[in-house]
C-alpha cells in the first residue's frame, strides 16, 4: 500500500500487474496523469537496467577471479630444484645435522627463458616500478601500495558509471488531487537516481563480507593471502555508507521538499517501515564506520572490542536492510551465509587442531597445547616472550601464521602470530612451534604479567595455548635455487623472515646465489630471542655465503664487541658470530642517525651485486620500514631489462601485510 501511494497507481483499474524483479509491481496500463506516468516508466525502466547492472557488475567479478584461477593452473610458480627430505628426515631422528653439500661445479649460467615467461615477467616488474610505492595520500589511505588505490579507482570509476547511465534526466510537474492548482507535486530523475544508488550498496554488501572472510574464497582462488583484502573490505564499507547516504538524502529531499503538502507527506512517509527500517540501517553503517576509525580503535575501544562489535553490529545491519526491502534480500542472505560459513570453517580448523584429529596422543578431546615460555623484561619498551612448544599436525607452509588464544588471559581473544620454527615434523608427527611478541599492552601484556608472577614464585612458566590456522602464503613458493634472497627485519618482524632462511641453510648450496639477512633490534640483549636459530643460520649459511649483519638502535655503539666465537668453514674463511652493525657497519648499510640501517641502499647494494637470477626480498618490521623498502623495491625493478634478459633486475618484495589489522 504504500508503494501504491507513493507511486501514485491506480490498482483498482489496472488490467495486469507488471512484475519487476527486486521492485514492487507496476498496475498497466498507467490511468495516472501523463507527467506521472511518464515519471513512473522512468522509476521502473532505471531500476530494471540497476538490477541488470548489478548481474554484469557481479559477472565480471566472476570472470575476473576465473580467469585468475585458470591462470594460475596454468602458469604455476616453478618448483624449487632441492630436495630437502633427507635433510628433514635426519632432523627428526633427532642425529647431529651433517655439515651442508659442497657446493655443485657444474655450470650455473642462466639459461635464456622462454619468451612467454621472459615478457610475464617483465609485466610484472613494470607493473612493482610503477605501483609498488606506497600511496602518497598516507593520511586518507594509510600505508597501501598504488596498484591497491588503483584498483579502488577502478572500482569507484566501475560504480559511478553504473550509477547514472541507462536513465533519462528530467523534471514533472505533476497536479495533486483534492488541492489547489499552486500545489503542486515536482517529480524528477532524483528519486530514480536514489534507487539505483540503493541498489549498488546493496549489491556490493557480499563482496564486503567476502572481502573480509578469514577462510576466504577469494584466497582459495587467487593465492593472494586474506590480510591483502582487508584494504578493500574497509574501503568498500566507505563506499557503502556512502551510497547509502546519498540514497537517503536523494528520498529525504524528495519527500520533504519536492512533494506537497507539507509537512504532511513527510510525516507520513517516515513513519512507515519501511522507511524506519531505512534509518536504521543507515545509524547502525555510520556507528560501524565511527568504530573502524584507527583513532576510536586505538584510544577508545581497542581491538578485541572493535572486532566483535564489528560482527555484531554488521549482522544487525544486514537484517535492517532486509527490514527496509526485502525485495532485494537475494543479495544479502549470501552475505549472512558467506559470514556463517567463515565462522564454522574457524571453529572446525580449531577442532581439527585440538580435538585429535590427526591422531594426537591421548586420544579425542579438546585439549590445549601447553606452551614453554621465556621473558625478557623491559618497563620501556613492553616485555617480550618468547613461546615454545610441539604440537601433533600437519606442517605448514613457511611464512603462514597462527592466531593465538591464551587462555589465562582470555578465551574471548587471539592474536596473529608467525611461527619462527621450520615446519617439520619429527618421526611422531609433533611440529615445533616457537613464537616471540611484545607485550605492549591489551592481551599480550596481561600474559606477560602472569608469565613474570610463574617466574617470580618459582614455578614452571608455562601457560595454555589454543591455536587457530594456518593462514597466508606459502613464502617460499617458486623459490628456486637461482633466486637471490635478502631478508630485512625489524624487531620481532624477524619471525617473519627467519623461516625462510631456515629452509634455504638446510638445502643444497647453490653457487652464485646471493643471500643476506639485516635485522634491526632495539638492544643488544634483544639478539638472545632467537639465539639457538641465529647459531644454525651462522653455521650453516658458511656453506651458502649467507651475510648476517645485526643493528642496535637504542644503544650507544661498543667499541668492541662483548662476544666473540669464530666459525671456520670448509675454505678456511672465518666469521664472527656477534656481527653486530653498531659496531662493524658500513656506509652503504647505515644511517647517519641512531644506527639504523639504510634499507634503500641496502636493497640497492644487493640488487647490484646479484650475479644472475632474480631476486626475492622478505621483509617484516614497523610501517616506516615497509614505505622505504616498497619504494627501494620498485626503483630496482625494470621490465624493459629483464624483456632483454637481465634477471637481477626482476625484484620481488614478500612483505609481511598483517599492518592491515
Amino acid at each position: 500500500m504504500a508503494l501504491t501511494q507513493r507511486h501514485i497507481q491506480n490498482m483498482s483499474e489496472a488490467a495486469i500487474l507488471e512484475p519487476h524483479w527486486g521492485y514492487a509491481d507496476r498496475a498497466l496500463p498507467c490511468t495516472s496523469d501523463p507527467g506521472s506516468c511518464a515519471y513512473l516508466d522512468v522509476v521502473y525502466s532505471a531500476h530494471d537496467l540497476g538490477m541488470l547492472y548489478t548481474g554484469i557488475f557481479w559477472l565480471t567479478i566472476g570472470g575476473i577471479l576465473l580467469v585468475w584461477a585458470l591462470g594460475r593452473r596454468m602458469f604455476p610458480p616453478r618448483e624449487p630444484h632441492d630436495d630437502l627430505v633427507a635433510e628433514l628426515s635426519r632432523a627428526q631422528e633427532k642425529q647431529p645435522q651433517p655439515q651442508p653439500q659442497p657446493a655443485q661445479t657444474e655450470s650455473q649460467a642462466p639459461r635464456p627463458q622462454p619468451t612467454l615467461t621472459r615478457l610475464r615477467l617483465a609485466l610484472a616488474s613494470a607493473t612493482r616500478h610503477h605501483l609498488l610505492r606506497t600511496t602518497p595520500l598516507r593520511f586518507l589511505f594509510g600505508h597501501t601500495t598504488r596498484l591497491q588505490l588503483l584498483i579502488l579507482t577502478i572500482l569507484v570509476s566501475y560504480l559511478t558509471i553504473w550509477s547514472f547511465i541507462g536513465m533519462a534526466y528530467a523534471t514533472w510537474v505533476t497536479p495533486i488531487k483534492n488541492q489547489p492548482p499552486s500545489v503542486v507535486n515536482t517529480r524528477t530523475t532524483i528519486g530514480p537516481w536514489a534507487d539505483r544508488v540503493g541498489v549498488l550498496a546493496y549489491a556490493l554488501t557480499p563482496l564486503s563480507v567476502l572481502l573480509a572472510s578469514r577462510e576466504s574464497i577469494l584466497s582459495l582462488l587467487t593465492g593472494v593471502p586474506y590480510t591483502s583484502f582487508m584494504f578493500l573490505h574497509r574501503w568498500t564499507g566507505y563506499i557503502i555508507l556512502i551510497q547509502s547516504a546519498l540514497h537517503t538524502l536523494g528520498w529525504a529531499l524528495v519527500e520533504a521538499r519536492l512533494y506537497q503538502p507539507q509537512p504532511k507527506v513527510w510525516n507520513d512517509w517516515i513513519a512507515q517501515q519501511y522507511a524506519i527500517w531505512g534509518v536504521v540501517a543507515l545509524v547502525l553503517l555510520v556507528v560501524l564506520w565511527v568504530l573502524s576509525l584507527q583513532v576510536v580503535v586505538r584510544r577508545v575501544t581497542g581491538y578485541e572490542f572493535f572486532r566483535k562489535a564489528h560482527y555484531v553490529l554488521a549482522m544487525v545491519y544486514i537484517g535492517a536492510l532486509i527490514g527496509h526491502w526485502q525485495q532485494l534480500q537475494c543479495f544479502l542472505v549470501p552475505g549472512l551465509l558467506l559470514w556463517g560459513l567463515d565462522r564454522g570453517a574457524r571453529l572446525v580448523r580449531m577442532g581439527m587442531l585440538h580435538y585429535g584429529y590427526w591422531g594426537a596422543e591421548g586420544g579425542w578431546g579438546f585439549k590445549a597445547v601447553e606452551g614453554r615460555a621465556r621473558l625478557w623484561r623491559d618497563g620501556a619498551l613492553g616485555d617480550v616472550v618468547r613461546m615454545d612448544f610441539e604440537h601433533q599436525q600437519k606442517p605448514w607452509h613457511v611464512g603462514q601464521h597462527f592466531f593465538l588464544c591464551f587462555t589465562e588471559g582470555s578465551v574471548w581473544q587471539s592474536h596473529p602470530f608467525t611461527p619462527l620454527s621450520l615446519p617439520v615434523a619429527d618421526a611422531t608427527g609433533r611440529v615445533k612451534h616457537s613464537y616471540i611478541f611484545r607485550a605492549k599492552g591489551g592481551e599480550t601484556r596481561k600474559i606477560a604479567e602472569v608469565l613474570a608472577k610463574k617466574a617470580a614464585a618459582g614455578a614452571a612458566v608455562t601457560t595454555p595455548v589454543i591455536l587457530q590456522g594456518p593462514y597466508g602464503e606459502n613464502m617460499v613458493e617458486g623459490l628456486t635455487q637461482d633466486v637471490n634472497v635478502l631478508c630485512v627485519a625489524g624487531g620481532t618482524g624477524i619471525t617473519y623472515v627467519l623461516p625462510a632462511l631456515l629452509r634455504l641453510v638446510r638445502g643444497r648450496p647453490s653457487p652464485g646465489r646471493k643471500m643476506e639477512l639485516l635485522w634491526a633490534v632495539k638492544r643488544r640483549q634483544d639478539l638472545e630471542w632467537i639465539e639457538p636459530e641465529m647459531e644454525e643460520l651462522r653455521r650453516l649459511g658458511a656453506a651458502h655465503d649467507l651475510q648476517i649483519r645485526t643493528f642496535v638502535t637504542a644503544e650507544e655503539p661498543l667499541a668492541v664487541t662483548s662476544k666473540e666465537v669464530k666459525v671456520t668453514d670448509e675454505k678456511g674463511r672465518t666469521e664472527s658470530d656477534d656481527d653486530v652493525e653498531s659496531v662493524q657497519g658500513t656506509p652503504s648499510t647505515r644511517s647517519g642517525s641512531e644506527h639504523r640501517p639504510d634499507v634503500t641502499a641496502a636493497v640497492s647494494d644487493f640488487v647490484a651485486g646479484v650475479a644472475h637470477g632474480s631476486t626475492r626480498v622478505f621483509a617484516s618490521g614497523p610501517p616506516g620500514m615497509a614505505v622505504e623498502l616498497r619504494a627501494a623495491v620498485a626503483q630496482c625493478n625494470s621490465g624493459g631489462r629483464v624483456w632483454k634478459g637481465e634477471e637481477r633486475f626482476d625484484v620481488r618484495l614478500v612483505c609481511d601485510d598483517r599492518l592491515e589489522w
